[in-house]
C-alpha cells in the first residue's frame, strides 16, 4: 500500500475522480468527499486492489470524461452541476452506449468506495476528523468520562519447548465452550493444556476497521484466521465446489482468537426454552428434516445456566419474559439502562398486548471482577470492548484457569489430528506451528481430550483424525459426523420515524419479545424472539438500512444519511432453525490448507419450515414498528442457502443412539471414555435465541462430568 497522501493517479484521472467523488458526496454545511479525504482512501484502495482500478475504474473514468467532451465539448470537471449529475445518472442506469466497461458496474463500484472513504474509519484514509460521523450522530468511543481503553489481563502463553509431554486434559479451542471447560477442570486440580489456533489479540490488535470486522467483512476481518492458507469450500446448488476465504459469507467464519466469538460478540445471554429440547415430540418431524429431541431436558441444564450467568457474568431483569415458563432467574447484575428506543417499543408492545422486556447480556452493567460497567460505545458487535466490560472466555474463565496454576495456554498452534487407541480412547494430539516460515511439530499425550473448536472445525478435526479402527474419522462409524449443521436464520424489518429515536448509545439492543416463540397462534414450528438491534456502524447503515427507495448519492443521498441514521430502527431475531442431515461438513478431496490437510467442505440449504417461520417473524416485526409510530417500514428476507455463521451448531449432535448421533448425553463421543465435545456441535436444535449461554452451560456440565469420572 502506498503511504497516505501519496498520489497514485495520473493528473487527468485524479481531476475526474475528484469531480465525480464530489458529486457522489457534495459539499454543503458538511465537507464534500474530497474535503473529507476520500481521495486518500481511494489511493490506498488502489494499492490493495489494483486490478479493480486498472480493469474497471480507470477505464470508466476516462470513458466518462470522453463522454462529457463528446456531448458538451467540455471535460467532466467543466460541466455544470446539473450536467454532471445527469451524466452520472445515465451511467448508473446503463444508458450510455459503447463503453469499454459495464457502466452500471463502474458507477456502483466507485460509489461504494467513495462512501467507504467518507463514512468509514478515519484510520483507513478518509473521514478526516470523523466529520461524517459527527454529521449523522454516530459516536464510536465510550461515553464521556469512561476510561478507555482499559488494561486487559495479559494471558501468558507457552512455546513448544515449554509444553509438558503429557497433560491430564487437552482442550482444543479457547472460545466460549473451551474456556469454561478449562476453568472448571483447572480449578478442580487437573493439569490442563488449552490449544488455540488463533492468536491472543489485545484490544488494539483487534482494531476498529469498519470494513474488516464481524459486522461488515467486505475486505477482511479482525480476528483470524489469516486470509492465506485457510480456505474452505462450499458446494453450490449446481454441485460445483467453490473455494471460499475467511471474510466471505459462505465461509461461515466464527472469530478464531483467544475467546473465540466472545471476543467480539453482542453478548445476548438467553436460555433455551424448555420446549427447545423436545421439538420432535411437540411438532413431529417435518418432511426432509432431521428434527429430533435432545437426550436431556431443560431441567438437566438449568443449574448450569445459572452457573454461567453468575460465573461468567450476565446483566438482566429476572422478572422479564416470565411467560417463557422459566422462573429460576437471579442475575448477578441489573439490566443495562433502557434506551429511548426501547421505551418507544415497550409502549408499542403494550398497545399490541405483547409482553416485552430487557435483553440479558454478558456485559457488566456495574463494576464487577475489577472491570468497569459498559461504556455504551457505538461499535460493540464485531469489535473488542474498549472498557473490557464484555464478559467472554478471554477475560473470565480462561483467566481463572491460568490463575489456578494448573493451566497452560498455547496460541497460533493447530491440532492436525487426535491420536486414538483402537477407536476407544484418545491418546493425545499432534500439533503444528508455523513461525517465520518454519514449521514445527509436536505430539502431546493426554488423559482426556476436549474438542471445542466450533461446529465446523470440530467436525473437520474428527474427520481428519481417521485411523485403521475408524477409517472414516473419529465417531463416524454411522456417517453422522458433520451432519445437521445449522445456525440461525434472521429476518425482521426496518422502520423510519419522524423524530430521532436513537441516542447513539451502545450496545443498542435492549428490548425483546417472545410472543412468537412456541406460539400456537403463529402456526409455525418453534419460532423465536424479536428484539431491537445493536447500534449500526455508519457503513452498515448505508449498505443495509436505507429504505429501498432512498437516494444513495448526491445531496439527496447525503441528506438521507443525515436524516435517517438516528431515526431508523431495526427489529429482528433468530428463529428455531429446522435441521437437515444434508446441511453438513465434509472434507474436500481437492483443496488443502497450509499444512496439507483437507479443508472443510460445506453444503446444504435452509429447510422450508425455517423460511416460513422467518417470514412470519418479519411480518410481526413490521407490525411492532408500525405500532411504535414509524412512518415507513420495510421487511428483510432470509436467503435459502446454507445457514451456519457465528451461531453454527449441530455437527456432532448429542443423543442416546450412536447410529443417529455422535456424542452421548454426558458430552463424550460414543464409544470413548475420554474424548469430549464442549461447543455448539452437540446441539440437537439451536433454539430460537442466541446460543452462547447454552454453549457455556453445557461446557460447565461436560467439564463437571469429566471431573466426576476422574
Amino acid at each position: 500500500m502506498k503511504p497516505h497522501g501519496q498520489h497514485s493517479f495520473s493528473a487527468e484521472l485524479r481531476t475526474v475522480l475528484e469531480a465525480v467523488s464530489d458529486r457522489m458526496v457534495p459539499d454543503d454545511a458538511w465537507p464534500s468527499a474530497t474535503k473529507a479525504g476520500v481521495l486518500t482512501y481511494l489511493e490506498n484502495h488502489k494499492g490493495e486492489d489494483s486490478g479493480t482500478w486498472t480493469k474497471l475504474l480507470e477505464p470508466g473514468l476516462l470513458a466518462l470524461n470522453a463522454e462529457a467532451i463528446k456531448r458538451n465539448g467540455r471535460s467532466f470537471t467543466d460541466l455544470s452541476t446539473d450536467e454532471k449529475d445527469s451524466l452520472l445518472y445515465e451511467v448508473q442506469q446503463d444508458q450510455v452506449r459503447d463503453w469499454p466497461v459495464q457502466s452500471n458496474l463502474f458507477f456502483e463500484t466507485l460509489l461504494s468506495l467513495v462512501i467507504e472513504g467518507y463514512y468509514g474509519s478515519p484510520e483507513s484514509g478518509g473521514n478526516h476528523e470523523s466529520k461524517s460521523w459527527e454529521m449523522i450522530g454516530f459516536r464510536a468511543e465510550p461515553v464521556s468520562g469512561t476510561q478507555s481503553p482499559v488494561e486487559e489481563f495479559d494471558l501468558p502463553q507457552q512455546s513448544f519447548d515449554q509444553l509438558r509431554d503429557r497433560y491430564d486434559v487437552v482442550v482444543i479451542g479457547a472460545g466460549a465452550g473451551g474456556s469454561v471447560a478449562a476453568g472448571v477442570l483447572a480449578e478442580a486440580g487437573l493439569d490442563v493444556l488449552v490449544i488455540e489456533r488463533g492468536s491472543w489479540l489485545r484490544y488494539s490488535e483487534v482494531g476498529s476497521d469498519h470494513l474488516r470486522n464481524h459486522r461488515l467483512s467486505k475486505y477482511g476481518h479482525n480476528t483470524g484466521p489469516s486470509l492465506e492458507g485457510n480456505p474452505r469450500t462450499i458446494i453450490l446448488p449446481g454441485r460445483e465446489e467453490r473455494i471460499t476465504v475467511p471474510y466471505e459469507g459462505d465461509y461461515h467464519n466464527n472469530a478464531m482468537t483467544v475467546g473465540g466469538g466472545t471476543r467480539v460478540y453482542g453478548a445476548q445471554a438467553w436460555r433455551f426454552h424448555p420446549d427447545d429440547f423436545r421439538m420432535a415430540t411437540r411438532y413431529g418431524i417435518p418432511d426432509g428434516s432431521s428434527l429430533s429431541d435432545w437426550p436431556i431436558r431443560y431441567q438437566d441444564l438449568e443449574p448450569y445456566y445459572e452457573r454461567a450467568e453468575w460465573e461468567v457474568g450476565v446483566s438482566g431483569d429476572e422478572n422479564a419474559h416470565s411467560g417463557r415458563g422459566i422462573s429460576n432467574y437471579n442475575y448477578p447484575m441489573p439490566a443495562l439502562p433502557r434506551t429511548k428506543e426501547a421505551n418507544r417499543f415497550a409502549q408499542a408492545a403494550e398497545k399490541l398486548g405483547w409482553i416485552a422486556g430487557p435483553v440479558p447480556l454478558l456485559i457488566n452493567s456495574v463494576e464487577r471482577d475489577n472491570r468497569p460497567a459498559c461504556g455504551q460505545c457505538g461499535q460493540c458487535v464485531g469489535f473488542a470492548c474498549p472498557t473490557n466490560s464484555k464478559n467472554g472466555g478471554h477475560n473470565t474463565m480462561l483467566v481463572r484457569a491460568i490463575s489456578s496454576g494448573n493451566c497452560d495456554l498455547i496460541c497460533d498452534t493447530y491440532v492436525e489430528r487426535i491420536e486414538t487407541e483402537g477407536g476407544k480412547r484418545a491418546a493425545g494430539v499432534h500439533l503444528v506451528q508455523e513461525i517465520d516460515g518454519r514449521r514445527e511439530r509436536r505430539y502431546v499425550k493426554a488423559g482426556h481430550v476436549v474438542v471445542a473448536a466450533g461446529a465446523i472445525e470440530s467436525s473437520r478435526l474428527l474427520l481428519n483424525s481417521a485411523s485403521d479402527s475408524e477409517p472414516n474419522g473419529i465417531g463416524n462409524r454411522y456417517g453422522q459426523v458433520g451432519r445437521h449443521l445449522q445456525g440461525h436464520v434472521y429476518s425482521g424489518a426496518y422502520g423510519i420515524f419522524d423524530e430521532v429515536i436513537q441516542e447513539g448509545l451502545g450496545p443498542g439492543v435492549s428490548i425483546a419479545t417472545f410472543r412468537f416463540e412456541h406460539s400456537s397462534e403463529a402456526g409455525i414450528i418453534g419460532g423465536g424472539l424479536l428484539a431491537n438491534e445493536f447500534t449500526r456502524l455508519p457503513l452498515v447503515h448505508w449498505y443495509r438500512a436505507l429504505a429501498p427507495d432512498a437516494a444513495r448519492w448526491g445531496l439527496a443521498g447525503k441528506e438521507t444519511m443525515r436524516e435517517t441514521y438516528l431515526r431508523t430502527s431495526q427489529i429482528q431475531g433468530p428463529i428455531q432453525e429446522i435441521p437437515t442431515s444434508e446441511s453438513r461438513v465434509r472434507l474436500s478431496s481437492t483443496v488443502k490448507d497450509r499444512y496439507g490437510l483437507p479443508v472443510a467442505q460445506l453444503s446444504g440449504s435452509v429447510h422450508p419450515e425455517s423460511l416460513r417461520a422467518s417470514a412470519m417473524l418479519a411480518e410481526q416485526a413490521e407490525k411492532w414498528l408500525w405500532a411504535a409510530g414509524a412512518r415507513q417500514v420495510w421487511r428483510t428476507k432470509a436467503g435459502n442457502g446454507l445457514s451456519g455463521g457465528q451461531h453454527q451448531s449441530g455437527t456432532l449432535r448429542m443423543g442416546n443412539d450412536p447410529s443417529t448421533s455422535v456424542t452421548d448425553p454426558s458430552g463424550r463421543v460414543h464409544g470413548y471414555d475420554n474424548l469430549w465435545v464442549s461447543d455448539g456441535s452437540v446441539h440437537v436444535t439451536n433454539g430460537g435465541v442466541n446460543p452462547v449461554l447454552t454453549i457455556m452451560a453445557l461446557a460447565f456440565r461436560t467439564a463437571e462430568n469429566l471431573v466426576k469420572q476422574g
